[in-house]
């Protein structure tokens, strides 16, 4: 098994792409170019990280990070996957994560916050193709893309490090007339999560419990799920997801316990059956 180190060196190279800041329903506030760069150093027990940013009116302007450890509210898996963010949500505080998973030569990244009165305010899409590549982007993801059976193998990483749990999952999405769908979701020892959603352009609106969910679907096949409002005493998820092809799909999800503390990270990989 992949050391925690040896899975943040998959994302070695230059990555060109831009930051793309969204609206609550999807729509694009401001895109700016970049390049991230993430070099190896003294046989990769450093790495040298530039994150670039280009302005129409501006010089660039470089954020420079050297590290040799990674921080307890990261963790990568074996394909270079990750995810980090806050370890601890509470009222009155700010709160979020970022995402990240790697296709070949694509990167796709997604940063969601949290203001000070728990409501989701801050969606950032970040697409990234690493330098002298050609692969072309997703398209924007469709509610019909996610129709159908869904079969998925899953890994749970904790962040004390603690074994890796690896469990089968099926994820069934189907229409419920015109504007609504529902989902279930088995995984595991039989667990069983059934759902039902609105569908609102390009948002999916889970309303049935207290805590509201909110997918919303994104260009280059992505999608974010998380609640509008984080509320105390509710378990919740924020996740990532990314249609690689028609027929296949990851998902990277952020798990928090009903006191709000983070409770780990868990990579899917699934395959449409039908």
């Amino acid at each position: 098994m992949l050391t925690q180190w040896e899975c943040l060196l998959k994302n070695l190279g230059e990555w060109q792409g831009s930051f793309t800041r969204l609206s609550l329903t999807g729509e694009i506030i401001e895109d700016t170019a970049t390049m991230v760069s993430l070099e190896g150093l003294e046989n990769n027990t450093l790495i040298h990280q530039v994150v670039r940013r280009f302005y129409p009116d501006k010089p660039p302007q470089d954020l420079v990070l050297d590290y040799r450890s990674l921080n307890r509210s990261i963790l990568f898996f074996e394909n270079g996957a990750f995810s980090q963010g806050s370890m601890q949500w509470g009222p009155f505080s700010e709160f979020g994560a970022e995402f990240g998973l790697i296709e070949q030569q694509r990167r796709l990244r997604i940063v969601i916050l949290f203001n000070n009165d728990s409501q989701l305010n801050k969606i950032t899409l970040i697409r990234e193709k690493l330098a002298n590549t050609s692969e072309p982007e997703r398209p924007l993801l469709t509610v019909d893309q996610l129709l159908g059976t869904w079969q998925g193998e899953a890994t749970t990483i904790y962040p004390d490090l603690r074994s890796p749990e690896k469990y089968q999952t099926h994820l069934s999405i189907e229409r419920q007339g015109s504007e609504g769908l529902t989902q279930q979701l088995t995984y595991g020892e039989g667990m069983t999560i059934r759902s039902s959603a609105r569908i609102d352009g390009s948002r999916l609106l889970f309303e049935e419990s207290e805590l509201q969910i909110q997918i919303l679907l994104l260009p280059d096949g992505a999608s974010i799920n998380a609640p509008l409002t984080v509320k105390p005493r509710h378990r919740f998820v924020l996740e990532m997801g990314w249609l690689l092809s028609p027929t296949r799909r990851q998902r990277i999800i952020r798990s928090y316990s009903e006191k709000g503390e983070w409770l780990g990270a868990t990579l899917v990989t699934e395959e449409k059956v039908r």
